[in-house]
C-alpha cells in the first residue's frame, strides 16, 4: 500500500473520529476536554495540506504532460458537455480521485417529441425525479477493447440536486459526508476498464442495477456496459468519464483523452455521437 493511500485513509478516519467526538461530546459532558474534539479535525486538515503540496510537487517534476489518449465516445446520441478539461485543468477543480481531465455530459435529445432536460431553479422545485432527465437510463458503451477491473451498482439513485437549495445541501453537507466514506461514495455506482498501457477508464454515477458486465470480463469497443444514473456525488443524471493511470481512485492521476470523431467538447458544447460499432 502506497504512502498516499495510507494518508488518504487516515484523512477520512480523522474526520470520522472528529464527528463522533463532537456528537458524543454533546451527550457526555466532561468525557474529554472540549479542545480535544478538534485534534482529529486539525490532523485531517494537516494531512489534506500535505497531500495537496505533494501533488503539486509531483506534477512539477513531470517532464511533460502525457499526450491525450484517443478512445471512442462512451455514449450515443446528442449530449452537452459540462466541467470539461477543454476549458480548464483540473476540470472539476481538483486532481483528487484522478479527475484532472474528467468530463461531465448531460443528454440533450432533439426532435419535436424529445424530452427536455429540466432547467436549474434556485428555489422550486427543490428536487426532481430522475426519470425527468433524458440522460437517466441512457446506455453507456466501452470506449475501447478492455478488461473490467471494477464494477459496482448497489448504491441508490437519489433525487436531483439541481436547485439552489438542494445544491447548497450537497456542497455543504452531503459531499463532505460522502468524502469521509471514500471514493466509492463520491463516484457512486461505477465501472473501471483497463485499456492497456497503464490507462484506465472510469464511468461514474451509474444507474443502480444496470450493469451488464462484471469484474474480470473482457469487453469489446462499443459493447454496452451499464446505464446512466444519478448515484454518488451527483446533481442530476449525467455521465462522468475520465482516463487515469491507476484503477485505485485514491492514488490515480488523470490522463488527457480525446473522443474519436468528436475531440474534447468544451463547456456548453453540444455534440452528437453515432451508434457504437461493436456488440450491443
Amino acid at each position: 500500500m502506497s504512502v498516499r493511500k495510507v494518508l488518504m485513509v487516515l484523512h477520512r478516519v480523522c474526520w470520522i473520529v472528529f464527528v463522533v467526538m463532537a456528537v458524543v461530546g454533546v451527550f457526555a459532558e466532561r468525557l474529554y476536554p472540549f479542545w480535544a474534539t478538534f485534534v482529529p479535525a486539525a490532523a485531517a486538515i494537516a494531512i489534506a495540506l500535505h497531500l495537496s503540496r505533494s501533488a503539486v510537487a509531483s506534477r512539477a517534476r513531470e517532464p511533460r504532460r502525457r499526450p491525450a489518449v484517443e478512445v471512442g465516445p462512451p455514449v450515443a446520441g446528442r449530449w452537452t458537455a459540462l466541467n470539461s478539461p477543454a476549458d480548464k485543468v483540473p476540470s472539476h477543480g481538483t486532481h483528487v480521485y484522478g479527475q484532472a481531465y474528467a468530463i461531465d455530459i448531460v443528454a440533450e435529445p432533439e426532435g419535436e417529441d424529445a424530452p427536455v432536460r429540466p432547467p436549474f431553479r434556485w428555489v422550486w422545485p427543490v428536487v426532481r425525479r430522475n426519470r425527468d432527465f433524458p440522460a437517466f437510463g441512457a446506455p453507456l458503451f466501452a470506449v475501447a477493447d478492455a478488461t473490467v477491473v471494477h464494477a459496482s451498482h448497489g448504491q441508490r439513485d437519489h433525487l436531483s440536486r439541481n436547485s439552489g437549495l438542494a445544491l447548497g445541501y450537497l456542497m455543504l453537507l452531503e459531499a463532505s459526508v460522502r468524502d469521509m466514506f471514500g471514493a466509492s461514495r463520491i463516484v457512486g455506482n461505477h465501472v473501471v476498464l483497463d485499456l492497456g498501457d497503464g490507462v484506465f477508464a472510469l464511468y461514474a454515477h451509474l444507474q443502480r442495477g444496470s450493469l451488464q458486465v462484471k469484474t474480470g470480463d473482457t469487453v469489446r469497443a462499443g459493447q454496452q456496459l451499464a446505464r446512466c444514473g444519478n448515484s454518488g456525488n451527483s446533481t442530476e443524471p449525467h455521465v462522468h468519464f475520465q482516463l487515469m493511470d491507476d484503477p485505485d481512485l485514491d492514488v490515480a492521476r488523470g490522463i488527457p483523452f480525446t473522443w474519436r470523431g468528436i475531440g474534447v467538447p468544451a463547456n456548453g458544447d453540444v455534440f452528437s455521437a453515432g451508434e457504437p460499432v461493436g456488440p450491443a
